[in-house]
């Protein structure tokens, strides 16, 4: 394997390296104090193609796949993981299975719109009995004629405040005993009558980031819009949830990179005992380790990448990448506040921020104990 980004990946880098601290990092704060979502940011990243990175070029992307998108996703989240992760959403749940699963006619009618960044995708699977024992969904969808007909609620669902249209999973089959085997996948588009968006989730991080409930209400969805076969919709969305796993693998390196960018930055500035805290052994070793852990789960997340653009199977990998740079997102959090002692306590300080924005990748899109039970199942199967 070679562990180094091709020519136009570095590039991608360095693009959005220059995109995240000239246009993301000057208003992350100020998003995450109001709530506010990032609608500048993403503008900005859809001008610069950063919402096409996982669509082919013939639908006016650029096909750079997942590890181009794990390149976005980590140097956005530096600096800014409610931008980073509405990137995320978009390129891997919501374009990724229309790209894989989808008809030529939805491709051709929906992926131009949601390359340019002028439709934002959205995925909507998660219900308020429904977490991560996912095939028990309750929303249904029952053929009526030409359209099929959804009931039913959805909850947590990134981007739900602004997205255009979402991946939406129904129960299709109501024989109980099928459970995972009765569930189609649909892509319903947010003005069609009977959708509503509900409540706005108030959260503890990543809060500029836009979470809800979404509603239907005898929504009508027409017969083309399903993504993949009737039935079989489950096995789309396990698909999918691979690829978002590593989307959220590489948001919790660019937190942890972060986390270490502060560091460094304070430990160099901080003077106690006449000399910067740089020099004492106790922070060079947090820093070290910091450092060092980053690198594993970057690697370990690019495998994963590279692998699902391959056509591999990477439930196993993308499961190990997300679980271990989540839990060291909030390691690493952890220390970057205690490196910076009061100061890091105070909102004044980007590692406040990142602390708290940390938590959640260890819980969406799979919990670190269901990350735990992919593994060995893969392990032992």
């Amino acid at each position: 394997m070679d562990f180094e980004l091709p020519e136009d990946l570095e590039l991608l880098q360095s693009t959005v390296r220059d995109y995240a601290q000239r246009v993301v990092a000057p208003v992350a704060a100020g998003l995450d104090e109001t709530e506010e979502f990032p609608e500048g940011p993403v503008k900005a990243a859809a001008e610069l193609g950063l919402m096409g990175i996982t669509v082919p070029e013939e639908y006016g992307g650029s096909s750079l796949g997942t590890l181009g998108s794990t390149v976005v996703v980590e140097e956005v989240s530096r600096v800014c993981p409610s931008t980073a992760v509405t990137i995320s959403v978009h390129n891997s749940l919501a374009c990724g299975p229309i790209v894989k699963f989808g008809s030529a006619e939805i491709k051709k009618k929906y992926l131009p719109r949601l390359a340019s960044g002028e439709w934002l995708g959205a995925y909507a699977l998660s219900e308020a009995d429904a977490g991560s024992d996912a095939a028990s969904l309750r929303t249904r969808a029952e053929r009526k004629g030409d359209r099929w007909v959804l009931n039913g609620s959805k909850m947590w669902i990134t981007s739900g405040s602004h997205a255009n249209v979402f991946i939406v999973y129904a129960r299709t089959s109501f024989d109980p005993s099928k459970k995972s085997r009765g569930v189609t996948a649909f892509l319903v588009e947010r003005d069609v009558k009977g959708l509503r968006v509900g409540k706005k989730e108030e959260k503890l991080g990543i809060r500029a980031s836009s979470t809800t409930e979404i509603h239907f209400e005898d929504c009508e969805v027409p017969l083309e819009n399903v993504v993949g076969e009737v039935d079989k919709g489950f096995r789309v969305a396990m698909d999918t949830l691979d690829g978002g796993r590593i989307g959220i693998a590489a948001q919790a390196v660019g937190i942890a990179q972060g986390c270490l960018d502060a560091s460094l930055r304070y430990a160099k500035d901080r003077q106690q005992f006449g000399r910067p805290i740089a020099e004492f052994q106790a922070i060079q070793w947090k820093l070290a380790d910091m450092a060092t852990e980053i690198e594993a789960a970057r690697l370990l997340t690019r495998h994963a990448a590279v692998l699902r653009d391959r056509g591999d199977v990477c439930t196993k990998l993308s499961a190990m990448a997300k679980l271990f740079a989540s839990q060291l997102a909030n390691r690493a959090a952890d220390e970057a506040v205690q490196i910076h002692g009061s100061a890091g306590y105070s909102r004044e300080y980007i590692v406040e921020r990142l602390f708290r924005d940390a938590r959640i990748t260890e819980i969406y899109e799979g919990t670190t104990e269901v990350q735990k039970m992919v593994i060995a199942r893969a392990l032992l199967d």
